[in-house]
């Protein structure tokens, strides 16, 4: 579904992303794992269009998309749920979820009641302002806004972030539970444990360059893996 390949990013004279290749098969879940500073959300952001790559291609269903802009990159299917949440706090639950859906014509209802099902405290808090919810409800609800506008490749960027252990493996099973109703996932994670328990593959990224890849279950047995990310 997705192959970057020869990928070098720049921010000024510094190269973020040092020339990385990696595929994302339809109907798997990928993770990139890595460090702070690894490149990893800046992979991200190339791929979704907000930065533009220096080199390389970025090729999603047979069309190289690197060079057109991010809201052509969402109409093709490609939806990214950003680092940070970045909900619109002073809208409600439901309008954030209709905000996702904004180049969307046909009916959101049937999409509404699925985010729904997905995440039962969206609904029963569907009327209250997004910046009143916790910190979870608003990863919950960038995650649902995120999936109403239907994407075939959803980006998730750090979902765990600043959430409880609790909610960590919450949040998980609901990214399982999305992958399995059709929808690919690429996954950029720290909690690396969390991402390969659940990852069908992954990739390792280390200042700009993968340095390792196999799947979930390999790199979570990788004697290197488990010293550098899994506390091993």
């Amino acid at each position: 579904m997705l192959e970057v390949k020869d990928l070098k990013v720049n921010y000024g004279m510094i190269q973020a992303v040092k020339g990385i290749n990696f595929k994302v098969n339809d109907g798997n879940i990928v993770a990139l794992i890595g460090a702070n500073g690894a490149g990893k959300t800046t992979t991200m952001h190339t791929i979704s269009g907000l930065l533009k790559a220096n080199e390389g291609s970025i090729v999603f269903d047979d069309i190289d998309i690197s060079k057109i802009s991010a809201n052509k990159i969402v109409s093709n299917g490609i939806i990214q749920c950003p680092e940070g949440r970045r909900v619109f706090a002073q809208q409600t639950v439901e309008e954030n979820l209709k905000l996702g859906a904004y180049l969307r014509k046909d009916s959101l209802e049937e999409d509404l009641n699925y985010v729904f099902d997905l995440f039962p405290r969206l609904k029963e808090r569907r009327k209250q302002l997004a910046g009143t919810l916790s910190g979870g409800e608003q990863q919950m609800l960038a995650m649902g806004r995120a999936l109403m506008s239907k994407p075939k490749l959803l980006l998730l960027d750090e979902p765990s972030m600043g959430l409880s252990p609790l909610l960590v493996k919450e949040i998980f099973s609901i990214i399982k539970e999305i992958n399995s109703q059709g929808v690919t996932v690429l996954l950029v994670e720290q909690n690396a444990k969390m991402a390969l328990d659940i990852a069908d593959y992954a990739y390792v990224i280390e200042t700009g360059k993968i340095v390792l890849e196999g799947t979930g279950k390999e790199l979570v047995s990788s004697e290197k893996v488990q010293k550098a990310y899994l506390g091993g």
